[in-house]
């Protein structure tokens, strides 16, 4: 019966971990996607002369932080 429920906590415990590993997963897309769009946001501004290059290049370099860090499978929808 103990070898029955060690099995039984060891699927358990890796299904807990399966289902932290795409929540993480999710988190960084959601989060690569927000980075996008204020990437978007703030060329249409400067485009339009209310933004700066600054900005611009700010949410450039926070965009490549996260691919660097999480990958860019965001990007392909």
């Amino acid at each position: 019966m103990a070898g029955f429920l060690d099995r039984a906590r060891e699927q358990v415990q890796q299904g807990l971990t399966q289902g932290k590993q795409k929540l993480d997963d999710v988190q960084a897309q959601r989060a690569g996607n927000d980075l996008l769009k204020q990437l978007g946001a703030a060329y249409y501004a400067e485009r339009r002369g209310s933004g700066t290059p600054d900005a611009t290049q700010q949410a450039l370099s926070a965009l490549e932080a996260h691919i660097a860090t999480h990958g860019d499978g965001f990007l392909r929808g």
